[in-house]
């Protein structure tokens, strides 16, 4: 299966081709998109990425997408691509959110394992997810928005893990580990994953996993 996938929820983004299955995966190739410039260089970053590969729009079989949490403008333009595409191709979508690829790219291998999973979200607050780690497969428990403070308490003594170094830095005494943010070649991965066990999402239901909720909505009086 031949799997397109789209990042755009950090500061900058990335798109992938890959192929493989429940268990088979080959990364064809990945290019970068410079974070502000998403409206405008996401499509044509696609069209490259496919026309060097000698491969046309007909090809891919399935799309994965990088829900959030992350930039409000960037996964708006990502999913909005994905949207399109999978509408106009009729094919499948995996919905991957990137607190559960934090969770899948940490390499843990514990079974029936509790791993909670952290961002930094900006003004003094914390995306947190826990998961439950079962067989390669991560589950949602809960994904939420918490200040630095409630942070530090939920992690002190769970497995936990972060892309972020001052949020390690900020929980010496827990079990942190520090790993890599997950990039759109890992979307794919999981997304293939998900595809395999039947998980997909229809454009109707593709939606951004903000956590937070917008500025517009904060301040708007009821």
């Amino acid at each position: 299966m031949l799997i397109l996938s789209i990042d755009t929820s950090g500061k900058n983004g990335s798109v992938a081709v890959a192929r493989g299955d429940a268990e088979h995966f080959e990364l064809i190739a990945t290019s970068p998109v410079e974070g502000g410039t998403f409206s405008a260089q996401l499509i044509p970053q696609i069209a490259r990425l496919l026309s060097e590969n000698s491969l046309k729009k007909s090809d891919i079989d399935a799309f994965a997408a990088a829900t959030g949490p992350g930039s409000f403008t960037g996964l708006r333009i990502g999913l909005t691509a994905v949207k399109g595409l999978a509408e106009i191709l009729q094919k499948p979508i995996a919905a991957v959110s990137v607190l559960e690829g934090c969770v899948l790219k940490s390499g843990i291998k514990y079974d029936d394992a509790r791993v909670i999973a952290t961002l930094d979200a900006q003004r003094n607050e914390v995306y947190l997810g826990e998961y439950m780690l079962s067989k390669g497969r991560a589950s949602c428990i809960d994904e939420l928005l918490v200040t630095r403070e409630e942070f530090v308490r939920r992690v002190q003594g769970k497995v936990a893990v972060t892309p972020d170094e001052q949020l390690a830095e900020a929980v010496r005494s827990a079990d942190v580990l520090r790993i890599e943010r997950p990039t759109s070649a890992d979307i794919a991965r999981i997304g293939l994953q998900k595809i395999a066990r039947g998980e997909t999402v229809s454009v109707e239901e593709l939606d951004a996993n903000y956590i937070r909720r917008s500025d517009a909505e904060i301040f708007t009086k009821p």
